[in-house]
């Protein structure tokens, strides 16, 4: 079998603009216009959204909808500039820092919400 990687999954906001600022401005999203659609990119993933005026295309049987989502972020430092940061962007922590284990072993995470109310996480592998 080849090596397969996740290359990139589907949201769904509610606002554009609202989103937008947010992935940007909290998570450090690159925010890419592709025609009619928008995708939010970091590094080699990427967050392809569905949202209003946006149709066409193949879609999951029962699309996700804005707030149903779940996502895990890597932290690149320890959990605490990750809870800094959160501050200065004044978004609450909805729990944490806990202990977790992720897709490189165990970690410590600490969850927010975003505009919409999807779940996210920072997840640090250091100092776990």
């Amino acid at each position: 079998m080849t090596n397969i990687k996740l290359d990139h999954c589907v949201i769904h906001v509610s606002e554009w603009e609202r989103s937008n600022a947010f992935y940007r401005d909290v998570l450090g999203a690159e925010v890419v216009k592709q025609g009619p659609r928008t995708a939010y990119r970091f590094g080699k993933t990427q967050l392809n959204l569905h949202g209003p005026g946006v149709t066409g295309g193949p879609v999951a049987k029962l699309p996700v909808m804005p707030g149903n989502s779940d996502l895990c972020f890597e932290w690149d430092g320890p959990i605490g500039g990750a809870v800094d940061h959160l501050k200065r962007c004044a978004v609450p922590i909805e729990e944490g820092p806990v202990a977790r284990t992720g897709a490189k072993g165990q970690g410590t995470s600490v969850y927010f919400r975003d505009p919409d109310g999807s779940l996210l996480e920072f997840i640090s592998y250091q100092g776990a």
